[in-house]
């Protein structure tokens, strides 16, 4: 009797192309570096330790481009002004 193959096991072997080229355009490969003073190091080392957070790069990087991120949501141009905005109830 032949040997059963798991289906899920066998075609997770061949990655797709696709996700080949997605995570190709993902890879990091600009360097950005910062200095921090002694009071700024200590009071990062406080906050990741107090936190838990054991990758402080990927901390750094996250927290930078969620702040980014919410700049470019705020800023982005629309169709009415602010104000106007701000007088519409939903």
């Amino acid at each position: 009797m032949a040997k059963k193959v798991n289906a899920t096991k066998a075609s997770s072997s061949k990655t797709p192309v696709d996700y080949v080229k997605r995570r190709s355009k993902l890879r990091r490969v600009h360097r950005a570096e910062v200095l921090f003073n002694e009071k700024e190091q200590e009071a990062l080392d406080a906050y990741c330790k107090k936190h838990g957070i054991d990758n402080k790069a990927r901390f750094i990087r996250e927290t930078v481009m969620r702040c980014v991120m919410e700049h470019f949501v705020n800023d982005y141009p629309t169709l009415f002004d602010k104000g106007d905005l701000d007088k519409l109830r939903i």
